[in-house]
């Protein structure tokens, strides 16, 4: 097995694997055994950041409660990251929308503490922005977790460039502690933060972590133009074919002819490929299978020449 690569997260100290594990399935596509296996093979291909949320899983919370009986024991092995902002229904209390304010960081972060069975989240990230609080109420609660332990670094979700840059000058011009990392959706065909979110995460330290780096399966070579999707694939479900129809095939069969040239994968193509781009840290990945688990480590592993790098660049370019 290839061995697995690590990347300080941002300009921080925090370092992490160059694959990371996205918990959403955890309590939703797996029951606790599968989950158990998803974690133990992850460990085992040298991965150690898990990234979940307090929302993930049915009902809300179970990825966090499994995701923290699965480490038991492992704990100091992992860099664990959640996230809060997301309508929880009212497991919080009643937040009327405002979930960005002190009251509600609060009760969310000790909610997500007592999941995971952890004392201290090694990165606490906003899951989405909230219009409704002043980024400063946001960022001093968060910054109040920080000093009191119970949060490590901090991280945002679906941020705009633009409220990168803002979260990164409010914090450092209030002395307290700035994002270190940007979660957004990002593959070699779903490249939209490439205009603003990577410029901005270049300028001012932060990471990036990709998530959905395989675009929901098109980048795993299981599909193919004008084809049904094989049965038993997730694309094999109603309501899929029309969006397989509108893919950008062009590139896709571009992208599989560029691996071959190179005996590798799509798949490896798509997460070593993306873990080469600028600002990308850690290429979050979720799985529902120790193999496909072992499959993402692995792609992890190959490091694009200077030659691989420019053709590349062409390549999606053209």
């Amino acid at each position: 097995m290839s061995e697995m690569n690590y990347r300080r997260l941002g300009s921080s100290g925090l370092v992490v694997s160059v694959v990371g594990i996205g918990c959403n399935n955890f309590g939703r596509r797996l029951d606790f055994d599968g989950t158990r296996a998803v974690v133990d093979a992850a460990l085992d291909a040298g991965i150690t950041l898990f990234d979940t949320a307090d929302i993930y899983g049915r009902p809300h919370g179970t990825s966090e409660e499994w995701l923290g009986a699965a480490l038991k024991g492992r704990r100091e092995e992992v860099v664990l990251a959640t996230k809060f902002g997301m309508d929880m229904e009212g497991m919080n209390g009643v937040d009327h929308g405002v979930r960005g304010s002190r009251r509600y960081i609060v009760r969310a972060v000790e909610a997500s503490l007592r999941r995971l069975g952890t004392d201290y989240i090694d990165l606490y990230q906003m899951h989405e922005p909230d219009e409704g609080t002043p980024i400063e109420e946001t960022l001093a609660a968060l910054d109040d977790l920080v000093r009191a332990g119970k949060v490590r670094y901090l991280g945002n979700s679906h941020f705009a460039g633009w409220q990168i840059v803002d979260a990164d000058w409010t914090a450092r011009a209030a002395g307290q502690t700035p994002f270190i990392s940007a979660q957004n959706q990002y593959s070699l065909v779903h490249r939209d933060v490439e205009a603003e979110v990577v410029p901005a995460c270049e300028r001012f330290g932060l990471g990036l972590l990709p998530f959905f780096p395989l675009d929901s399966g098109l980048l795993t070579g299981k599909y193919r133009r004008g084809q049904k999707p094989p049965e038993g694939t997730r694309l094999a479900q109603d309501g899929y074919q029309g969006w397989l129809d509108e893919a950008d095939w062009d590139l896709i069969e571009a992208l599989t002819t560029y691996g071959k040239e190179r005996g590798r994968s799509l798949l490896d193509v798509a997460i070593a490929g993306l873990a080469a781009r600028p600002a990308v840290t850690s290429v979050i990945a979720g799985a529902t299978k120790p193999e496909q688990v072992r499959a993402n480590a692995a792609a992890g592993a190959w490091q694009l020449t200077a030659e691989d790098l420019a053709a590349l660049d062409e390549l999606l370019a053209g």
